[in-house]
């Protein structure tokens, strides 16, 4: 007996799939024949894409919020790089 092994699909390629089947423009068996996956897989796909909708949305701000935290510390970083260009360019006489 030969040993099977199970096959994996990245997320990017299940989203895919997902979104297309949310389309619908092709029924849940045409995208299984199309992709080489089972109509099962496909539905369970899309039925997780569906019920995790809403938490796409959910991490912009949190991100928004670091990206201004990063943005501070570069301004922080260029102020005394400029400190220390000034307090040189006076030791060196320039």
């Amino acid at each position: 007996m030969s040993k099977m092994t199970r096959k994996r699909y990245s997320a990017e390629f299940k989203a895919k799939v997902a979104l297309e089947a949310i389309r619908g423009e092709l029924t849940i068996s045409q995208l299984g024949a199309k992709h080489g996956v089972h109509q099962t897989m496909v539905n369970a796909w899309k039925k997780q894409a569906l019920e995790n909708l809403s938490t796409v949305f959910e991490g912009k701000p949190e991100a928004g919020k670091a990206c201004e935290e990063d943005i501070e510390k570069l301004h922080a970083k260029i102020g005394q790089l400029v400190v220390e260009r000034d307090f040189s360019a006076k030791a060196f006489g320039r």
